[in-house]
Formats: C-alpha cells, sequence, structure tokens
C-alpha cells in the first residue's frame, strides 16, 4: 500500500515540467514521507549538492540609468513568468515613488550592506553613486534556480560584467543602449526625480559605460520600447531553447 501510494504521488508531481534539481526535491520528500525510517540516513538536496545544470541559467540585462533596461525587464517578466523570475537586488538609496521593499529591491542600510559583504553574501556589488551601494545576493540565485526559472538580473554595467565573467557559458548578457545621451538627458530630466547635480553625474556615467557595451553578448538600441523588448525576448528564447 505504501509502495503504491509512493508510486502515486511521485508519477503525479513528475509529470509536471520541472528542474532536475526540483525533481530530486520532490523524490527526496517522498521518501522521507513513505519511509522516514530509510530517510534518515539521506541529506536533503541543497544547491551545493548540483553542478551548474543547463537549467540553471542568468539572464543578465544591463545599461546606464535611464535607458529603459528596467521596462525590458518588465516585458521579460510579463511574457516568460513560468521561466523567468526578477533577482531582488540590495539597495542602500531610499525607495522612489511605489517601489517596495522584498518587491523592487532589498532597502537596507550602508552598515548592513557592508556587514553582507564582509558574509560574503553577494556575487556582485558595487558602489555605483558615491555613498550609495547596489549588489546582488548569491541566495536570490538560489531561491530562483529552486523553483526551476531562471533568474533575470536588472543591474548596472559593471556589476553585469561580473556576473557575466562568473558564469561565461551560463548567461546571457544584453546591454540596453539609449539612441543618444541627448536622448538620455531628456529621460532623465523626464523622471523628476533627480536633481541638477545628479543628473549631470548620471549622463558623465554613462558615457564612460557605453564604452564597455562591446563585451556584452547583444546591445540592443532602445530606440523604440516595443522593438527593443521584442528583440531582447527573441534572444531570451533562443538562449533558453524555448519556442514561442
Amino acid at each position: 500500500m505504501r509502495k503504491e501510494s509512493f508510486r502515486r504521488d511521485f508519477t503525479a508531481k513528475s509529470a509536471k515540467k520541472y528542474s532536475l534539481r526540483k525533481l530530486c526535491a520532490l523524490c527526496f520528500s517522498a521518501v522521507k514521507k513513505y519511509s522516514p525510517h530509510h530517510s534518515s540516513n539521506i541529506k536533503s538536496p541543497t544547491f551545493a549538492s548540483f553542478n551548474m545544470s543547463a537549467a540553471q541559467k542568468i539572464i543578465i540585462i544591463a545599461a546606464p540609468s535611464g535607458a529603459g533596461k528596467t521596462s525590458v525587464v518588465r516585458h521579460l517578466l510579463k511574457v516568460m513568468p513560468e521561466q523567468l523570475a526578477f533577482s531582488i537586488s540590495c539597495a542602500t538609496r531610499s525607495p522612489r515613488n511605489n517601489e517596495k521593499h522584498g518587491v523592487d529591491y532589498y532597502f537596507i542600510s550602508v552598515d548592513e550592506f557592508k556587514d553582507r559583504i564582509n558574509r560574503s553574501e553577494f556575487l556582485e556589488w558595487e558602489m555605483v553613486y558615491a555613498g550609495k551601494y547596489y549588489g546582488t545576493l548569491k541566495s536570490e540565485m538560489n531561491r530562483i534556480w529552486d523553483t526551476g526559472r531562471s533568474p533575470l538580473l536588472d543591474v548596472d554595467v559593471k556589476g553585469g560584467l561580473n556576473v557575466q565573467s562568473l558564469y561565461p557559458k551560463e548567461s546571457l548578457s544584453l546591454f540596453i543602449e539609449p539612441p543618444s545621451l541627448e536622448e538620455l538627458d531628456r529621460r532623465l530630466q523626464a523622471r523628476g526625480t533627480e536633481t541638477e547635480e545628479s543628473r549631470k553625474s548620471r549622463l558623465s556615467k554613462a558615457a564612460y559605460e557605453m564604452t564597455f557595451k562591446h563585451k556584452f553578448d547583444h546591445i540592443i538600441i532602445n530606440d523604440k520600447l516595443d522593438r527593443a523588448c521584442a528583440v531582447a525576448e527573441r534572444l531570451v528564447r533562443e538562449f533558453l531553447s524555448l519556442t514561442h
């Protein structure tokens, strides 16, 4: 009876589209449920137990501030919710407009950010502007991979290159380029969140960051958002070997 229950339970679950990691976890749970005396010597699967597989990929979207990478990220999450999940970055700045902690960013203090650096919790981190730190937690990668999806990173240019260097074969990096610095300036002004000083700082940094664009796998010029989103979607689907 117990054997039949195990077979019925596991077969029903494994009929769904799960990653190898998820199937292993399901198998362990089933053994623990139906044969607890046999599971005592079996360790639960963890990230450390797995090598990077074909299913464990990373999508990197990087761009100068105001180039439109967040809009591209939102489009990808909307059209591929079963394949992609947003990697929530840590930030030491204050929330903007309707941004929410744990949804858009993990808003933390500079002291906590530095503590996490000392504990080696970041996959990548950067002081993007004076006193303003941003970083990607290693735990975010594990959280998303455990769901059978690929992390979608919305990061600054240096952060994107750092992640790409760590996972050269498992990552797809897209650089979103504004049509011009003049157009980027117009977009930053339209935001209404920048002072004259911060806007000039962002433009100066953007000019510098654009010199690294050819280090990314693909460059997408965001002159028209719909087109940029379509190109990004096609490239991601090809990388993940998905069909429409």
